[in-house]
């Protein structure tokens, strides 16, 4: 971990834009906004590096302003269970805080990632002190356990090539009237077998199926859906 220039008016102004984007929290009063900004200190962990182990006390909370983050969970076969795959911008290790517990799974950087850390008692303080602030975590616990509802509903309901299908709808870009899903640097089978909840070989054929079907075309770079409109009624099956 980097630990970066302590703050500064260019820091103030950063983390100020970055909880304007984060739903929930957008709507904090001036003061609830300043003492988080006074409190949090900015950090940088490169690619593959752990953020925090699971079971290590939760001494912070993160705010992710760059990169992408992993929330992974082991079996004790060694098989990576994916929790949350995490982009900017969003907030991650907080459970674990709010609920006076160790982190529940390893954090890990997949590429070069800026975060801001706000200490756990800093933060449970000011939680007492702002209403308004205790009404934004409830809100962004709460669409944090539907997320993990819909993990648990797509795990046991639905199989790999709807998951896939799904996943790549959730994150493809439209790029000259096509829509893509870019596929960055860590994102190799692997770790897509860990998002999804599978192992590689199940996910490459899955992938097969999907192209081979018409839905989508496989290029090294990225990932073009043909039909959108297939696709999403594959998710759902």
């Amino acid at each position: 971990m980097t630990i970066l220039a302590p703050q500064t008016r260019g820091n103030t102004e950063r983390l100020r834009a970055l909880l304007s984007q984060i739903p929930h929290f957008n709507n904090l009063s001036a003061d609830a906004l300043q003492a988080i900004i006074d409190a949090a200190l900015p950090r940088r962990f490169e690619a593959g590096q752990v953020i925090y182990l699971e079971g290590e006390p939760a001494n912070f909370v993160y705010l992710l302003e760059n990169g992408w983050v992993k929330s992974t969970r082991m079996t004790p076969e060694g098989r990576e269970q994916g929790l949350l795959f995490l982009q900017p911008v969003d907030i991650f290790g907080d459970i674990a805080v709010y609920s006076g517990t160790t982190y529940p799974g390893t954090a890990t950087a997949l590429e070069s990632v800026d975060v801001w850390v706000l200490p756990a008692e800093t933060l449970l303080l000011l939680v007492k002190r702002f209403p308004d602030l205790a009404l934004a975590i409830i809100g962004k616990l709460s669409a944090r356990i539907l997320h993990y509802i819909g993990l648990v509903e797509d795990l046991s309901l639905r199989s790999v090539e709807a998951r896939l299908a799904g996943t790549m709808l959730r994150n493809a870009e439209l790029k000259n009237h096509t829509l893509i899903v870019p596929r960055r640097k860590w994102a190799t089978f692997d770790e897509m077998a860990v998002r999804l909840g599978t192992v590689r070989d199940v996910l490459s054929r899955a992938m097969k199926t999907l192209e081979t079907e018409g839905y989508i075309k496989v290029e090294k770079q990225i990932i073009v859906i043909l039909d959108p409109k297939g696709l999403s009624e594959r998710a759902n099956r």
